[in-house]
């Protein structure tokens, strides 16, 4: 699997972007897809788990209300659309896919494969 991010940009502290992540392969559908975002000196965090249909979308508490995460399995792709952006939202964003269905779905660790990842960055 492949995985390609795009949409990231350098938007004013309230403003919105939306993030995209389309993926190679056949079997999309049966992976549970994630976002994570790394900040300079700091560990990959958590953002967003989208589970298989019908499984729910799971937010880390920092973005939640301000974030949205969907899949689109007809496109192969995830979309994380953020809004009301902060300054600590300033990040390199990445999109992964989980081949496994791992309940973990926090966790860096359950992710198989990696995009490249998207800068996002904040102005004050």
């Amino acid at each position: 699997v492949q995985l390609q991010a795009s949409g990231g940009g350098l938007v004013q502290a309230g403003g919105s972007l939306r993030l995209s992540c389309a993926a190679s392969g056949r079997t999309f559908s049966t992976y549970g897809m994630g976002w994570f975002r790394q900040a300079p000196g700091k560990e990959r965090e958590f953002v967003a788990a989208m589970r298989r249909s019908g499984g729910g979308t799971y937010y880390a508490d920092s973005v939640k209300g301000r974030f949205t995460g969907s899949r689109d399995n007809a496109k192969n792709t995830v979309y994380l659309q953020m809004n009301s952006l902060k300054p600590e939202d300033s990040a390199v964003y990445y999109c992964a896919a989980d081949r496994y269905y791992r309940a973990t779905y926090y966790s860096p660790n359950s992710y198989d494969y990696w995009g490249q990842g998207t800068l996002v960055t904040v102005s004050s």
